[in-house]
Formats: C-alpha cells, sequence, structure tokens
C-alpha cells in the first residue's frame, strides 16, 4: 500500500470506527494533533450501531450510578446543541399496575416511592432540555395511549431524546477528517510493534484491496469495544470487561407517539417506543463471551421481547417485526452481579505497566455520554504526548450539518419533492440536505424515489458514495438505512446498487457481489423473527431477487 498512512508518523492511532473512537479522533483532531483512525468494518458496526438509540440519562442507574446519570444528561444537552437536526423528543410512559385484593397501602407506597424516583430524575431534565414528569390518572393514561392493557392505576411520564447512533458516529468522523484526521474503513489492525515496553506503531490490512502496512505513533487509543479482550490477547495485553449481549426488534410503523416502559418475564425493564419511522422494542441484556463477529439473536429472544412488550401493550402481537438486530456492550468487569446491575460507568486503561506504554483501552460507557469520554481520554492522549493543555472544543463546533435546520416545508416546495421525504433528507443531513438537492436539481432523473419508507433518492445515495467515505453498498445500511424499511430491500437494493456503482466505479461483477451481501445482511436480521405469513413473505422477496438481480 502506498496511502499516506504509511509515510508518516501520527500523534494518534484510534482504532474502532465505534463512537468512542470517531469522538476521540475528532477531539484530537480538532486540538490539532495528527490522528490515524482505524475501522475493520465501517463506522458504527458495533455497539455504536446497535443501541437502543437514545441520549438519556438512564433514570434506572440513578440509585447505583448517580454520576452515570449526571454525565449522560449533560452531555446529552451537548450533543442536541452540536447536531440538532438528528435528536428528537421521545416521551415516555411508566404505567402502574393494580395490586391485588387488600393490598392499597402497598400501592400508595409505591406511588409516593416513584414520584421520589422519577421527581429526583427531573433535577438532570434541564441539562438535556427535557421536561419535568407529570402524574396521570388512569383516565388521563388511558386518554393518552388507549393501546394499553386494562387494570392500569395511571402512569409517570418521563422524558427523553432519540437519535440516529449510526449517523451521529459518522458526523464525528467526518468532522475528524475536516480538521485533518485520516479515517479508514474496512481497514484492520493486524498487530501492534513495541519497541523497549512502548507501543510505537501499528499495523493494518485493507481487507478490500488485500494491501497493508504500518503506521507509527505517539499514542495508540484502543477503542475496539467488543473485539477488545480478543485483540489484547492477540498482542500481549489484557482488557477486562463483562461483555454483555443486547437484542433489539423494529416494528415497521410506529405504534404509539409515546414510549412504554414495560417489564420483561424476569422482572427487567425494558421498553416500545417509538424511533423515526418505526417502534423499537428492546433489550435483552445477557452475559456473552463468544465471537462479537459471530453474533445472532434467536427466537427466544425475540419471545421474550414480545412477551414483555406485549404485557403492557397487547396489540404488538399483531405488529408486523420488520428485523432482530443485535450488539455487545463493553460493560465494566464486576464478579457475582446480574447482567442488568452492571455498572454503566467507562475507565480508561494504561497498559504502561504490561509492557505497552503508549496504548490506552477505553472499556465501558454509553451512547449520551460520548463526547465527555472522548475528552476525557483526549486530555489522557495530549497530557501523554507533552502537549500542554489544548482546550476541548467538541461541545462548541457543531457536527457537519448542524449548524442549522432547514425547513422541509420549504425545500419541498423549492426542489419539488414530497415533504416527507424533505424531512427525512433534513434530519439526516441538516443544512447539508440542500447539497443532496443540489445534485437531484442538476440531473432530475436524481430524484427518483427509491425507498418509500425512508425517502432515499437516488440524488441522496450519489451525494452520500461522493461525501461520506462509502467503500460497500452496505454503508449505505448505516448512512440513509438502505434496505432496512418493511421492503427489506426489494424496492430499492437494486437501484441504490445501480447508482453507487456509477459513483465508485464497480463493475458488473462487484456490483452483484455488493447487492448479495447487502441482501444476506437483512436475511440474517429478518431469519429470528421469520414466522407464517412472513416466511413466505421473506421467500417471494429472495425469488424476486434470484430472478431480476440474477443472484
Amino acid at each position: 500500500m502506498t496511502g499516506s498512512a504509511l509515510d508518516r508518523t501520527f500523534d494518534v492511532v484510534v482504532l474502532g470506527g465505534g463512537v468512542n473512537g470517531a469522538g476521540v479522533a475528532r477531539d484530537c483532531a480538532m486540538r490539532g494533533l495528527s490522528v490515524l483512525l482505524l475501522e475493520k468494518q465501517d463506522l458504527a458496526c458495533g455497539a455504536s450501531g446497535a443501541s437502543s438509540g437514545m441520549i438519556h440519562g438512564g433514570i434506572r442507574y440513578m440509585t447505583s450510578d448517580r454520576n452515570v446519570t449526571a454525565l449522560a444528561s449533560r452531555d446529552a444537552g451537548y450533543i442536541r446543541h452540536i447536531a440538532p437536526h438528528l435528536t428528537f423528543r421521545i416521551p415516555f410512559l411508566l404505567p402502574f399496575a393494580t395490586h391485588k385484593e387488600g393490598s392499597r397501602l402497598v400501592e400508595r407506597v409505591a406511588w409516593y416511592a416513584t414520584e421520589v424516583y422519577v421527581g429526583t430524575y427531573d433535577l438532570f431534565q434541564p441539562l438535556k432540555g427535557g421536561k419535568p414528569s407529570t402524574r396521570l390518572t388512569p383516565d388521563e393514561l388511558y386518554r393518552i395511549e388507549p393501546s394499553l392493557r386494562p387494570g392500569l392505576h395511571g402512569a409517570v411520564t418521563l422524558d427523553e431524546w432519540g437519535i440516529d447512533g449510526q449517523r451521529l458516529c459518522l458526523l464525528n468522523a467526518l468532522s475528524a477528517a475536516a480538521h485533518g484526521a485520516e479515517i479508514r474503513t474496512w481497514t484492520e489492525a493486524t498487530g501492534i510493534v513495541r519497541e523497549r515496553g512502548r507501543v510505537v506503531a501499528v499495523r493494518f490490512r485493507d481487507s478490500l484491496t488485500g494491501e497493508h502496512g504500518e503506521a507509527r505513533a505517539g499514542v495508540v487509543v484502543n477503542a475496539t469495544g467488543g473485539w477488545s479482550p480478543r485483540f489484547g490477547r492477540a498482542n500481549g495485553f489484557q482488557v477486562r470487561m463483562r461483555p454483555g449481549k443486547g437484542v433489539h426488534l423494529s416494528l415497521d410503523r410506529r405504534q404509539s407517539n409515546y414510549g412504554v416502559i414495560c417489564t420483561a418475564v424476569d422482572g427487567r425493564q425494558m421498553f416500545l417506543m417509538p424511533h423515526e419511522n418505526e417502534s423499537i422494542i428492546g433489550t435483552t441484556d445477557d452475559d456473552f463471551f463468544g465471537d462479537p463477529d459471530d453474533l445472532e439473536a434467536t427466537a427466544d429472544e425475540v419471545d421474550y421481547l414480545i412477551d414483555g412488550a406485549a404485557s403492557l401493550v397487547p396489540s404488538v402481537r399483531r405488529a408486523r417485526i420488520t428485523r432482530a438486530w443485535w450488539g455487545v456492550r463493553t460493560t465494566l468487569f464486576e464478579y457475582g452481579a446480574q447482567e442488568d446491575d452492571l455498572s454503566r460507568d467507562h475507565r480508561i486503561y494504561d497498559h504502561a505497566a504490561e509492557g505497552s506504554a503508549g496504548l490506552l483501552s477505553f472499556v465501558g460507557g454509553k451512547l449520551a455520554s460520548y463526547r465527555a469520554q472522548s475528552e476525557e481520554l483526549a486530555d489522557r492522549v495530549v497530557g501523554m504526548l507533552g502537549r500542554g493543555t489544548l482546550p476541548c472544543r467538541t461541545h462548541e463546533e457543531v457536527l457537519p450539518g448542524g449548524d442549522e435546520v432547514p425547513s422541509a416545508a420549504e425545500l419541498a416546495s423549492r426542489h419539488g419533492i414530497a415533504e416527507v421525504v424533505a424531512a427525512r433528507l433534513v434530519f439526516r443531513h441538516g443544512s447539508r440536505a440542500r447539497e443532496v438537492l443540489r445534485v437531484a436539481d442538476d440531473d432530475p432523473r436524481m430524484k427518483l424515489l427509491l425507498c418509500r419508507d425512508e425517502g432515499i433518492l437516488a440524488a441522496e445515495v450519489a451525494w452520500i458514495c461522493r461525501n461520506e467515505k462509502v467503500r460497500r453498498l452496505q454503508d449505505l445500511r448505516r448512512r440513509c438505512r438502505l434496505a432496512l424499511g418493511g421492503c427489506g430491500g426489494l424496492d430499492c437494493a437494486r437501484p441504490a446498487a445501480q447508482v453507487a456503482a456509477r459513483e465508485l466505479g464497480w463493475d458488473a461483477e462487484r456490483t452483484r457481489a455488493e447487492l448479495a451481501d447487502l441482501l444476506e445482511l437483512g436475511w440474517r436480521e429478518r431469519r429470528p423473527i421469520l414466522d407464517g405469513w412472513q416466511l413466505a413473505g421473506e421467500e417471494l422477496l429472495r425469488a424476486v431477487h434470484r430472478g431480476l438481480g440474477g443472484l
């Protein structure tokens, strides 16, 4: 390989393109450091892309991890400032079931305890721009959410914020690149190089071209998430964590405009919530000590989630599940505790005592706290490099597209597209939606609507391929949710592949391979939820792709 990574010594090499890796790359680059980020797949392919899609304080952490709630709430406020187009409010309901006959005292005590608990959480709401809680009578509750099962004794409201975690990760990487960082996706770190007890370089290999190289570094930051223990064992250092598998389900539409906090059969807290154009049910939390590259949802996990949601919203059993998706949380190690009780705090490990000075590993944390976690990491990097006190500005400078949230109605009228399509463009791209639509204005064929579920125009696919570090067709799943809608890629996958092929210079063989890979990812996510008529629909979908796409 003859890339620039071979010809330079970087101040810092970041391993891992999740939100913490992208976040620390951005922070370091903004402080004037030279940065290389290596990600063996695409950005946000791990836990960052499999999160619940919320920047929330985490009310359930208040009793054991009050600092986690405070940090996440404060950072959520900063994220809303730097990416205003990418966040949206999700009001939650915490319903109460009527207790057995003769337990009115228990019922009242539960009410008062919850009001104190939620009322304490209200103290953190101003940090993230949330609204204070409200107590609802049964009549008020059923007027707001009639789909709830009968017999509930009222509810308390909570206020949270949703976000597209995959685009949040991408925008941090794009911002890092704009400040001089080199971002290499589909490039795996294959090993570290030591000299006299110090890590001085990282070997890497581009999985698409087969080329390999070595980049020297002043500091190496290991932010490989669930892959950290395995990478550490292979390279002579230890990263202790207690990985946890989390599974979510997506439903094909919004079941409600309110999220509902439910209780699973084992007593765990879970939720059914609106998120963008769909609903999400989540999440499981089970120890996982396997290979993060060999992870799937099971039918048992699907049933567990459906049962928990249906305990409060029975109509969920009649809803169409479009996919199951999963990831590995990198929670801090603790022996003996139940998975759900593990701390969501974070920790930075310095491996100098293991003969690997100059190497830091990040473990734990929450999506909502990524910016603060990245700032803490960048402070350590700056100190190790002896660069004094370079200030952090990631809470002040907006992410790409965050300088303005254009009017969807105005864009729709000006460019002759549906307002719902314009709204999805604004959500994903903010002020850069105008740049996307200029592509359509220059070539009217680019106004072709590829996906009705997500409002994806051919122009958006072309613009993303030109500007958002796309190397594989599947990257578009994380850029604009290509093939994630109810059609499973039936409408959008083939024409999007053709647009991407033209933009990226793929021949017919490469295009077919990329399309087959994209559809296989969708199949893996749908396989655990197939039953009855959905199985028949899947057979039809695959038959169409075989017949029309030659797959």
